[in-house]
């Protein structure tokens, strides 16, 4: 179950950041709905995970690497934004560290 929470939490950061993108600076007021939910929903999901017994370490390395990655890519995709090969190392070196530490805290 936590790990749905984190997924979700997850997601609605994500949707929410890239809804910041598309409102251009809050200049498109039609996102500001989309942004606050978004990020609302995902601090609820984020403390729900937490709530049910991860380790704040694990759900915060994990909510933030799939962000930043997932951000990325989307964006790239969407809103045509870079994503060069040495941003593509950046999320392989995020993703690695927070890996690391999650083995960390299962080996205990």
């Amino acid at each position: 179950m936590m790990w749905w929470a984190l997924a979700g939490a997850i997601g609605s950061e994500v949707l929410a950041t890239l809804a910041l993108r598309a409102s251009d600076g809050f200049r498109r007021k039609a996102w500001l709905l989309p942004v606050a939910t978004g990020y609302v929903l995902s601090f609820y999901l984020l403390w729900l995970t937490l709530s049910l017994g991860m380790p704040v370490g694990i759900a915060y390395g994990v909510w933030t690497a799939c962000g930043v990655a997932l951000v990325a890519v989307v964006a790239r995709v969407l809103f045509r934004d870079p994503l060069t090969w040495r941003m593509g190392l950046g999320i392989a070196l995020i993703m690695a560290g927070v890996l690391t530490i999650e083995l960390g805290a299962v080996a205990r």
